[in-house]
């Protein structure tokens, strides 16, 4: 029974309904060059009968509107109203409030509004995927029907439906416009995103706009990935705005016949995230490095977390993945992780990988895990554990006679963009992180009180973890080797299985010094490219204690394409590539994403390894801190958690903390003893000090640092 409460009202719906619908909606708007390119994969949709309830204990009878999409029935205690009432009278005292939603085009939902009746997300919800009759053939609610938590984005305005919903804008002029032709092209300064506003608009003819990322793909009206073609037919001046959101910095404009246009400006699409998480250090470029790291964050940050901002923009399992991470070190907006994390699953049966991608279905465990590691959402996590099920069930069920899992009929296995790299036979980076799956499914069975599937899939990931090592390490080679093929190992050692078994915490210590010089150190293994690999190389080195060696890389691989006037990091960069060479991708001459989400990495490796701020347990309840300076002589910044911020300085001679949450510990290095006023010092080991983080309190830490 739910006594009163005044909390706001907001629209609800089915959980992760309204985040398919949407992620449906936003990954059909992609085109290439002006033709519709919808994804290629299984798209599923909302339930189209939903029922909504919750009961009340009033003080005083209630006056209650109602605003719903779709058709639907009232009912009080069980009672139908007639009609479709538009605003209700619920008498004082305990009742049940219900209402049974159909809706087609859209998703079902409901807003309700009273003093104290507020719809929110406390309201159980069904699909109805049981009959409600009781053994005497009565109708029943206590025959099996499964009642959920309903879902919410917190959309509080009545008026304002779940169909209706868009990001905010903002309107943005143009730096500079230079006349081009039988028109002009406009500089916007930097990578955007939003929508062409045309000024001063007239006469009769074609209006062709061409957008790019860099000068050359906009003057390009051949070769452009994005454009528009715009029949006009106005004597009069008007104002007028593209209908679909594009990206671009350049926007080249040219008319036919009379038409003339006197200038664009444009209304910049963002999602209205707080920024949390912060970095700065001593070195003036990694800075920099991190600043447009963050901006390629926020503008991939949109209703979900997505690729990039010209090309896909589709929900990818692999990119929001990484996002999540970057996220949880700058915004911290678990909605938007949550939403992501629902739109990619969709719903049951599972026919297909996500994406059709077998290492993406992993990452979308990974990410649950990480999820629950940074928020301490243990609610989230019991509300979408049927799905997690579902599809460990779907890949259980693909597994060869080895129990090991390779490609089938309708797989992708990725792995990296990456020439002459093998996704033939039994690849072992596909078997660690399908371990890793598994072990996520352990932890979030016990959270869901499964405790027998539980105990099942702890026993899977520990029996493939003993099998992964039998099959694929190589003590000549001192690393896993990448595939098996016919039962035997190849010769291939790549970087991939062996950096993800390092921060998976797979190897024993000597195996982690093994596979850092072999593997990670080694030139002879083929090198990556991608900044979606090299995420996850820095992230194996930075565990393995090389921040100098990283923060060079860093510097080197960013700073490259700051160096060549990026304003966003790029989906992929090849220093050894020239001149226009860098804006070519998928043998097209601008195919590559100049903004791409999985380029913003430095955000988390910052926060994670240099800042050295860490989750021990869900939520921040304890965590720890190893700030690694990796040749910087200071840094300073905030890590966001559930709570507040973890705030750290260090220098060369001083380390301050700053905590509004849990318990954490501060672990350094120092030559000498250190100095604290309000905490006791513990050496751990020879040269190795902690002290306790409390909550609330500032500390300032004087030391030597260990050269």
């Amino acid at each position: 029974m739910q006594e009163v409460n005044a909390q706001k009202a907001s629209w609800i719906w089915y959980p992760g309904d309204f985040d398919i619908y949407m992620s449906n909606v936003m990954q059909n708007r992609r085109t290439e060059r002006g033709s519709f390119f919808p994804p290629f994969w299984k798209m599923d949709s909302h339930y189209v009968l939903v029922d909504f309830h919750k009961e009340f204990n009033l003080a005083a009878a209630e006056k209650v509107k109602l605003y719903v999409e779709g058709a639907y029935n009232v009912k009080i205690d069980g009672q139908a109203l007639f009609g479709f009432p538009k605003t209700i009278t619920i008498p004082a005292g305990k009742h049940k409030l219900s209402l049974k939603v159909y809706g087609q085009a859209n998703v079902p939902a409901i807003f309700v509004q009273g003093k104290t009746v507020v719809s929110d997300n406390t309201w159980l919800t069904t699909f109805e995927d049981k009959e409600w009759i009781d053994a005497s053939g009565k109708t029943s609610d206590k025959s099996g029907t499964t009642f959920v938590n309903a879902g919410t984005w917190n959309l509080t305005d009545p008026l304002t439906p779940p169909s209706k919903f868009k990001l905010p804008v903002t309107p943005m002029a143009a730096v500079k416009t230079e006349k081009n032709g039988a028109g002009f092209v406009s500089d916007f300064g930097k990578e955007t995103f939003g929508f062409v506003k045309l000024h001063g608009l007239r006469g009769k003819g074609k209006l062709m706009i061409y957008y790019g990322e860099s000068k050359e793909e906009a003057l390009s009206t051949d070769k452009c990935e994005t454009l528009d073609a715009l029949e006009i037919d106005l004597s009069m001046k008007k104002d007028s705005v593209i209908g679909l959101s594009k990206a671009f910095r350049y926007v080249n404009c040219q008319h036919e016949g009379s038409v003339s246009l006197d200038s664009i400006s444009m209304l910049y699409e963002y999602a209205p995230v707080a920024e949390k998480g912060s970095f700065k250090s001593s070195d003036v470029e990694l800075n920099k490095i991190y600043d447009v790291a963050k901006y390629t964050f926020q503008l991939n940050t949109r209703e979900f977390f997505i690729d990039g901002i010209k090309r896909d923009r589709w929900v990818w399992s692999g990119d929001a993945y990484q996002s999540y991470l970057m996220n949880y070190y700058s915004f911290f907006d678990a909605p938007t992780v949550k939403r992501t994390l629902w739109a990619q699953r969709g719903k049951d049966p599972v026919t297909a990988h996500i994406n059709t991608i077998m290492d993406y279905s992993f990452y979308w465990f990974l990410g649950i895990y990480d999820y629950y590691k940074f928020t301490g959402d243990e609610k989230f996590v019991s509300e979408i554990y049927p799905r997690m099920k579902s599809l460990m069930k779907y890949i259980n069920g693909r597994q060869n006679k080895n129990g090991l899992l390779e490609w089938m009929p309708g797989d992708w296995i990725f792995i990296d963009w990456a020439d002459k790299l093998s996704k033939e036979g039994e690849v072992s980076f596909e078997q660690l992180l399908y371990c890793r799956s598994l072990e996520t499914m352990a932890l979030c069975a016990n959270l869901a009180g499964d405790v027998a599937g539980a105990a099942a899939y702890t026993k899977h990931a520990a029996t493939l973890r003993t099998k992964i090592f039998d099959l694929y390490w190589n003590n000549d080679k001192q690393a896993l080797v990448h595939s098996r093929i016919d039962g035997r190992q190849t010769d291939n050692v790549t970087r991939y299985a062996n950096m993800f078994g390092i921060f998976f915490d797979y190897f024993t210590p000597a195996q982690k010094l093994a596979v850092k010089q072999h593997v990670l150190l080694n030139d002879n293994i083929n090198k990556i490219t991608t900044p979606y690999m090299r995420f996850y190389e820095l992230e194996a080195l930075c565990a393995m204690g090389e921040q100098a060696y990283v923060l060079k890389e860093m510097k080197s691989y960013w700073g490259g394409m700051l160096n060549l006037g990026a304003t966003s990091f790029w989906e992929e960069y090849n220093p050894a590539k020239k001149d226009t060479a860098h804006l070519a991708m998928y043998g097209r001459p601008f195919g590559k994403s100049l903004c791409h989400a999985w380029g913003a990495s430095p955000i988390y490796l910052l926060g994670k390894y240099y800042l050295g701020v860490k989750p021990l347990t869900a939520g921040y309840q304890t965590y720890i801190i190893e700030p690694s300076l990796g040749g910087l002589s200071w840094m300073e910044g905030k890590v966001p958690t559930p709570e507040g911020d973890i705030e750290v300085y260090c220098s060369n001679k001083e380390i301050k903390i700053s905590a509004a949450v849990g318990e954490g510990k501060l672990r350094f290095k120092s030559s000498s003893k250190p100095v604290v006023k309000n905490a006791t010092v513990t050496e751990i080991s020879k040269g190795l000090y902690e002290i306790v983080v409390k909550k609330g309190v500032d500390y300032s830490v004087k030391y030597a640092a260990v050269k």
